[in-house]
């Protein structure tokens, strides 16, 4: 098969698709892989990289999209690339569809096969492709906050861990998942003092068990949510429904019951956020205030530090590229019911029921789509 990547072309987005290792790896398996020119400088992996492993250099966007039957990326195509896809291709990345209608939408009428990273499952009822990128935007959370507390940002002009004689920040976490337990970790780790919230008690209990109190939980009640964002200096919001839009946690109306100054950053912000108040900014323009609270909503955070993510992912998303290519979509899913519950898009029609609940639409079975 012909497993194309070409160059991610969102806002400060540097991260890749394919590393050369994972390049290496399917010519091995008999496949011809070939990358956009500079598609893997932001993240440290120059073109002879790639030819060294392997693969051939296209020159522009456009070859990848025409020759390419399977195409490999980090981040939802943009509409110039949209127009690209073509019914029979195989679109393997993040989408991320719930508060996208129009790229549901381009996606539904180019015919394309698209697969999404973060809908894929485990046995474990975890999400693989999702995890790793997970970890990267909750370990990086406390760090953005921590620049948007700076006073020249809006901020408080708290620091995090405070000093002696000064007490530290104030954090709450939204959410005890994957970016939750993360952010909660480096948060603590930089001294600051840390209440993670989540409905699970069960969660709850593995938290606390495991971090050993370096930072406190409580159930996530609607109480106790208000009672921690008034007191809180930064608010992560890490609150997740897979595939689904994210809830809305905390409101316009108790943004005017925290502290002037305080942080928000929405690490949910690619599902739509779970402020009422937030939505996306990049990394060139990444805070934004409203009503005296600063927003940080970059919805690609990983891709701050991208040869660490680009690594992160491509170990992950490697097997199942393999399966992709190896077997052909169909029998990869048709083996692999998580590969399958990653399907979104096929032929023009809906599989993610999800996504259709957002938006309105109607959706078949993904099992469905393997006779269409």
């Amino acid at each position: 098969m012909k497993i194309g990547c070409p160059r991610e072309i969102k806002n400060q987005e540097h991260r890749v698709g394919v590393t050369p290792a994972a390049a290496r790896e399917a010519v091995a398996h008999g496949h011809e892989v070939l990358i956009e020119t500079g598609a893997g400088l932001g993240a440290g992996f120059a073109d002879k990289d790639y030819v060294e492993a392997g693969a051939r250099i296209a020159p522009d966007a456009a070859t990848v999209f025409a020759e390419a039957e399977l195409i490999v990326k980090v981040k939802e195509p943009q509409p110039e690339e949209r127009r690209m896809l073509r019914k029979g291709q195989v679109l393997f990345t993040y989408l991320h569809l719930a508060p996208d209608p129009e790229q549901t939408r381009d996606l539904m009428a180019s015919g394309v096969t698209a697969i999404a990273y973060e809908t894929v499952t485990d046995a474990h009822g975890g999400l693989p492709l999702l995890a790793p990128m997970s970890e990267v935007a909750g370990r990086l959370a406390p760090q953005m906050g921590a620049w948007a507390l700076q006073k020249a940002n809006g901020g408080r002009g708290v620091l995090l861990g405070g000093v002696p004689g000064v007490g530290p920040a104030q954090v709450v976490v939204i959410g005890g998942g994957v970016v939750g337990t993360n952010a909660a970790r480096v948060a603590a780790g930089m001294g600051a003092q840390v209440t993670v919230l989540d409905r699970s008690i069960p969660r709850l209990r593995h938290l606390d068990e495991a971090f050993r109190g370096h930072f406190a939980t409580r159930y996530a009640s609607r109480a106790a949510t208000e009672e921690l964002v008034a007191q809180a200096d930064m608010v992560i919001g890490a609150v997740l429904v897979p595939g689904a839009a994210a809830p809305k946690l905390v409101s316009r109306a108790q943004l005017a019951g925290m502290k002037p100054g305080a942080a928000i950053v929405d690490v949910a912000i690619d599902q739509g956020g779970c402020f009422e108040t937030s939505r996306p900014t990049t990394h060139d323009d990444p805070i934004y205030v409203v009503d005296g609270i600063v927003h940080y909503c970059v919805a690609n955070m990983p891709g701050a530090t991208p040869r660490t993510s680009t690594i992160a992912l491509g170990n992950a998303t490697l097997p199942f590229m393999l399966a992709l290519a190896d077997k052909g979509w169909r029998k990869a899913c048709q083996d692999d019911p998580h590969l399958l519950n990653g399907l979104n898009v096929h032929a023009g029609k809906l599989t993610s029921r999800p996504v259709a609940e957002a938006q309105g639409l109607e959706a078949i079975d993904p099992r469905e789509a393997l006779d269409l």
